[in-house]
């Protein structure tokens, strides 16, 4: 560790860019002007713990969404179980959502419900054909 001594107004350099100032001294306090570009963060050890703690801490929290989901106290998503809800996820094309949303499939549209015998419903729209005028 380096140790200077300056009386008031006096100055330290470090490097080009970072400039300390003795502002004032009373009693056993001393009161530093410290200037630095913007892109520098100055702050006080304590402060400077602090920020280091909650860092770590939120560094420790796993990157899955169950875990942030419990994390910040929202309820865990259930997936349904039972034959009807496997049948249906098996029933599902094409991958789910992927976390970054780049390789995102929409939902398969469901199957509209028809009469028995009655018009099929385009493959292209899920819209099905006008009525064909009686013949």
């Amino acid at each position: 560790m380096l140790v200077l001594s300056r009386q008031r107004d006096e100055t330290i350099m470090i490097g080009d860019e970072i400039a300390i100032t003795v502002v004032d001294i009373r009693g056993d306090k001393v009161r530093l002007g410290i200037t630095a570009p913007t892109k520098i963060a100055v702050h006080r050890k304590e402060v400077y713990d602090a920020i280091k703690a909650e860092n770590m801490r939120a560094a420790a929290v796993a990157g899955d969404l169950q875990t942030l989901r419990t994390a910040v106290g929202q309820s865990p998503v259930r997936t349904p179980t039972g034959p009807i809800a496997k049948a249906a996820r098996l029933a599902t094309p094409g991958p789910s959502l992927s976390l970054n949303g780049s390789h995102a499939t929409p939902p398969a549209a469901p199957p509209t419900s028809l009469p028995p015998g009655g018009p099929t419903p385009s493959v292209r729209t899920g819209i099905p054909p006008a009525p064909r005028p009686a013949q």
